[in-house]
Order: structure tokens, then sequence, then C-alpha cells
């Protein structure tokens, strides 16, 4: 898509805090996406940093930016983002992440030309603070489009396969049934909520990395994986419980999911010790 006037609406949103170090290159690969017609929805949750002045330095009408008055914290935040959107299409992104340029024209031509999509997700490249790449993830292992539940299931089982928020593009409609993320989940509110969206329906899949996340161990994901991995399991536990309906999830499945997921923090934990120290 060339001329902007056809093109629909994107939301980006970037729910900000003491992100003063990173967040000039976060809007600035969001101005400069090859998808032009866009809203940059920035909600800043009371940062006592220099956040805020380093966002007002970008002069661009697209940029709408939302200054609370007190702290809401993640999920608070989180959807206070989803509910100023206007876009048909949305995209959240942490304030220390970033996207290919390329990336939101990808994914939203794949939600236009299949309808049946609630979400489009793309390969992950990881990075360290100082910009090298460190890995990579990526998603489930078909391209094109598969059925939601099917890729939330096989991931209980393996790994979360949606990632990290930037990995999604997801249609706004679907707000109406999953209204946001759920506050009752501090470390996988956007596991659930991805779990959520594609029980609905189905996910498009593009095995390219259009996103690089951003490794650090102060990062609600280094908590995770590192200091907090027990409450990470105990909310796997609560997802599973919540999800256990609509993904057919047994007992045994159960047992075996949580077994799994422990394993898997134990190499997280290994590989941010490898690559990122501490």
């Amino acid at each position: 898509m060339t001329n902007i006037n056809e093109q629909p609406l994107v939301s980006v949103c970037i729910p900000s805090y003491n992100n003063a170090d990173y967040i000039d290159q976060t809007i600035s690969c969001i101005l400069n996406q090859t998808y032009k017609n866009l809203e940059l929805v920035i909600c800043d949750d009371h940062s006592k940093d220099d956040t805020v002045e380093v966002i007002r330095k970008f002069e661009d009408p697209r940029i709408r930016l939302l200054i609370n008055e007190k702290n809401l914290g993640m999920s608070g935040n989180w959807n206070h983002c989803l509910q100023q959107c206007k876009g048909e299409f949305i995209k959240l992104i942490c304030a220390d992440d970033m996207l290919a340029l390329d990336a939101l024209e990808k994914e939203v031509n794949a939600l236009i030309a299949h309808p049946t999509a609630l979400l489009a997700e793309s390969d992950t490249q990881f990075r360290d603070l100082e910009g090298n790449t460190k890995g990579s993830y990526t998603r489930y292992k078909k391209s094109g489009l598969v059925s939601g539940k099917v890729i939330a299931r096989a991931g209980l089982f393996s790994r979360n396969l949606f990632g990290a928020p930037l990995n999604n593009t997801f249609r706004k409609s679907v707000l109406d049934q999953v209204p946001g993320f759920d506050p009752q989940f501090k470390y996988i509110l956007d596991y659930d909520f991805w779990v959520s969206i594609a029980c609905l329906g189905d996910v498009y899949i593009i095995h390219e990395p259009l996103n690089y996340f951003r490794l650090r161990n102060d990062s609600n994901t280094g908590k995770v994986l590192t200091t907090e991995q027990k409450a990470y399991v105990e909310e796997h536990k609560m997802l599973l419980r919540k999800h256990a309906s609509a993904l057919h999830i047994s007992s045994l499945d159960f047992a075996l999911s949580v077994f799994i997921r422990k394993c898997l923090n134990l190499g997280s934990r290994i590989y941010l010790r490898l690559f990122i120290g501490k």
C-alpha cells in the first residue's frame, strides 16, 4: 500500500515508565515505518526520570502523549494505552524495544489479506543494551494462517509461541471480547492476553525477524527469568486454569505443562547469565 489515504489507521502504543535511556530509539523506529498512516500513543506512567522530556523533543503530529497523574502499574498503564487507540489495528511495544522499518506494513497487510486472522506476528531478534544481536526467537513452526487454539495449546508444552507485546499486531475489534490485560497477572499478562485472543480465531505467522527485543536483567522479563521464577510458575498455573476449558487441558496436561515451564525457566536463567551477565 503506497497511498496513505487508502491505508487503515494503525495505533502503536508505548506504555512508558522511566525509559529515558532508550525510548528515543523506540519512537524513531515507529515514526520511520514504511507504513505511514499511524498514530503513536504514549502513556507515561508518572516517570521519575527524563522520559517525558525525551518524548517532547519529537515534533510529529502523529504522537499523542498522555501523562498519568499517578502510577497505574503495568496492567493499568497498558490498558490505558489500549483505551486511547483510534486505529483499526493495534501494536503495543515496550519503551526499550524496536521494530524493523517494514514490520507494520507486513503485519497489517497480512491482517487485511486474511480476515479470519485476529493476530499477525513475526520472529524476534534479541539484542543487548549496546544493540548487539544475542540470539533469536521464532514463532510457531508453520508460516501463514494457523488456528490460534493450535498455537496456544502447543505453547503450553514448549514455550510461549506468541512472544512479547511487540511481536504482535492485532485487530482493535477483539477488544469487544477481550477487554484488555488481566490485572491478576503481574508477569505474564501479555501471554494471557495473546492466548485469550488466539482462542477466538486464527493467527497469521510471518517467519521474518521484524522486531528487536532488548535483553535487560532489570526488565520485567529479566526478573521473571532470574529472581522471581517461583512467582512466574504460579502465574503459569493461573494461565492454565483460566484457559483449561477452551484449550482442553486435563490434569495430566496441567502437570506436564508446569514441569516444562520450570525447565524452560532454568534454561532461560542460564542463557541470561551467559549473555547478559549477573
